[in-house]
């Protein structure tokens, strides 16, 4: 018979088995669900999904690139199986170093530069691990608090063409430009609809359908903050207008409530408390005081004492805030001939996205993509190009009545070539597009272009832009 000593080592070392697996259990609690991959224009990135908190490192080697990523307290829970097309990556492999410790080394084409951050659980996600892969050569934003998404450099887009190709404008005189925010994208969808709709492929429909018409628009442009379905911070979103030179900023929602039965499209502009802390932050922060604040005459603030630079940023925000809700309103009435309004008026918000101090910022929540109705209409393509139509005509109007110095709308208003304040004329019973043509002396080719036409087809109520006849005979 086995004497007690033996009995008792065996008992310990049994437990001993027992603590060591209870003990690796506990660490590597975490397991790498999956992984998801969004392609930018300039960067890649990757999220794998946990089922809790990791620590990790990242670095790269070279002959040939590849780029480590060690997991610590994890294990492999599901295939990390992407699509890498159109990206850096050749392929992506992992093995389990220690059983809490987990690496992933992805092949490359080419270089890249890495960055990487953890997130935390939310409303969507739980936890997460993102690695952003930029190409050599893009332009780094600065990085963000790790309570945020990481940045995605400002990138070149080329707009969209016009249906027709427009006779250029006069030497020395510029377009307006128009950024256009599709939000949400990459592995924020936004809102859904019953039908499965997702709020950043339904915005972005109608942001592309935008620029198409306003880039149809002699003496405007229009530029897109993002392309495809990957991902852009709030903040990034308006670097991106700034460096790009915007004279307006709108961003494209479709907007989600805990009641189904909400509906009706909305505009809002900042509101006066956002105004505030915004300029607060802007004098408190050392390099945005030394940027160029275009609405304050591309006034430089960082050799200004802060009284001074208070008052200039103050000037440049009120004078943007009050562009916005005009530029708004119009919106607005356009928008309600297309769709109904879930408020007469613009509305105003703290939104991140409409803290420029420089530049007129509106964010148009195109309707409630929880109504299922609405959400059906999101999803069409002739919803989605009327209500571009609307937003477009709503732009086109308050640029006529307020151009910006050096541009062809300026150029063609201080020539007498434009009316100095755009007319308007409101639909009535029996009366037809040839009609109006008439009565203003414009022709009904110039009128349709106007308003962005697809048919002479006019409803009772809608409000048509008439453009001076010496502009008719201009274009």
């Amino acid at each position: 018979m086995m004497g007690f000593g033996m009995r008792f080592r065996a008992l310990v070392s049994v437990v001993g088995v027992l603590l060591s697996v209870m003990a690796i259990n506990a660490v590597a609690a975490t397991q790498v669900k999956s992984v998801r991959l969004w392609r930018a224009p300039d960067n890649t990135r990757l999220v794998f999904d946990l089922t809790g908190p990791v620590q990790h490192s990242v670095f790269t080697l070279t002959a040939p690139d590849r780029l480590v990523i060690d997991i610590n307290g994890a294990t492999l829970g599901g295939p990390l199986n992407v699509q890498t097309a159109n990206t850096p990556i050749t392929s992506m492999r992992s093995a389990q170093r220690t059983p809490t410790d987990l690496r992933v080394v992805i092949d490359l084409k080419k270089a890249v530069t890495p960055k990487s951050f953890v997130l935390a659980p939310n409303a969507q996600y739980g936890n997460r691990l993102v690695v952003d892969l930029y190409d050599q050569g893009a332009d780094l934003a600065p990085s963000l608090p790790a309570t945020n998404v990481a940045t995605v450099p400002v990138v070149p887009v080329t707009p969209a063409q016009p249906d027709v190709k427009l006779p250029p404008i006069p030497s020395g005189k510029r377009s307006v430009v128009v950024v256009i925010d599709a939000g949400h994208g990459g592995e924020d969808p936004g809102a859904s609809g019953s039908a499965g709709q997702r709020e950043k492929d339904v915005v972005l429909a109608i942001a592309k359908e935008l620029q198409r018409q306003i880039n149809g628009m002699k003496g405007f442009r229009a530029e897109l903050t993002r392309t495809g379905d990957y991902f852009i911070p709030l903040r990034g979103r308006t670097e991106i207008a700034r460096k790009k030179g915007a004279d307006l900023f709108v961003s494209i929602h479709a907007d989600a409530a805990p009641s189904k039965a909400a509906f009706g499209a909305s505009v809002f502009a900042l509101s006066e408390r956002g105004a505030t802390s915004e300029t607060a932050r802007w004098l408190a922060d050392s390099e945005n005081r030394s940027d160029l604040i275009g609405g304050a005459g591309n006034v430089s603030l960082d050799d200004k004492d802060r009284m001074l630079a208070g008052v200039l940023l103050d000037l440049s925000m009120t004078a943007s805030l009050t562009s916005s809700l005009n530029v708004g309103q119009k919106v607005l009435s356009n928008i309600g001939r297309v769709t109904p309004l879930h408020k007469q008026r613009v509305e105003q918000a703290g939104f991140m996205v409409l803290k420029s101090p420089d530049i007129p910022s509106i964010l148009v929540e195109t309707g409630f993509i929880s109504n299922s109705n609405e959400a059906s209409k999101l999803a069409s393509s002739s919803h989605q190009q009327a209500l571009a139509r609307s937003i477009s005509s709503g732009v086109r109007q308050f640029f006529q009545q307020n151009p910006p110095p050096g541009t062809y709308i300026a150029w063609l208003r201080d020539t007498g070539k434009i009316a100095q304040g755009a007319r308007e004329h409101t639909v009535r019973p029996g009366e037809t597009l040839a009609m109006i043509a008439v009565r203003y002396q414009v022709g009904v080719a110039t009128l349709r272009s106007s308003n962005s036409l697809k048919t002479d087809e006019l409803k009772v109520g809608q409000n048509l832009n008439i453009p001076a006849t010496a502009l008719a005979v201009q274009q």
